[in-house]
């Protein structure tokens, strides 16, 4: 089990790092600044625990960049833990197609972003553009393709024979 787990947790490293290629070959193409919503929730949850050099109330570059960087990792903290969950979960899901399989993991991990951020008001998914839902759909699909494909991949190659 522990060995699922940790595949997924490294499945789901590569699949964030994908994610991040893509958001970032994006940013390149269309001119277009980085989102401040990971920045902002991570001052929400500082505000939350307690944690003054991220709070929302700390000002200054010093506590932007903390927030941003913050923020950065709490979406691989997502990225990597939701590639342990489905290292989990992988034998009791029996012969699903590698495709449909990464499907549901991205769309799972883009609803766990978006959840977060609707329920703590940072962001308001129903306000968002078409390009907006785009921009924020397909590096989460591909994260989940890159992550499940990989996971399959290795748990292949490590497969008793």
């Amino acid at each position: 089990m522990l060995r699922r787990v940790l595949l997924g947790a490294v499945a789901g490293a590569t699949g964030n790092l994908t994610l991040e290629i893509v958001t970032y070959g994006d940013m390149l193409l269309r001119g277009r600044a980085a989102s401040g919503v990971p920045a902002k929730m991570a001052g929400i949850l500082a505000d939350q625990f307690g944690i003054e050099a991220l709070s929302s109330a700390a000002t200054g570059d010093h506590a932007d960049n903390r927030r941003s960087a913050a923020g950065a990792l709490l979406g691989y903290a997502l990225g990597i833990g939701l590639g342990g969950a489905y290292g989990l979960a992988r034998p009791s899901l029996g012969r699903i197609s590698t495709p449909l399989a990464g499907v549901a993991v991205g769309l799972a991990a883009m609803a766990a972003a978006d959840a977060s951020y609707a329920i703590t008001g940072v962001s308001d998914p129903k306000t968002w553009t078409m390009m907006d839902w785009i921009s924020d759909l397909v590096p989460h699909i591909i994260y989940g393709l890159v992550t499940v494909a990989i996971y399959e991949t290795i748990a292949r190659c490590e497969a008793p024979r």
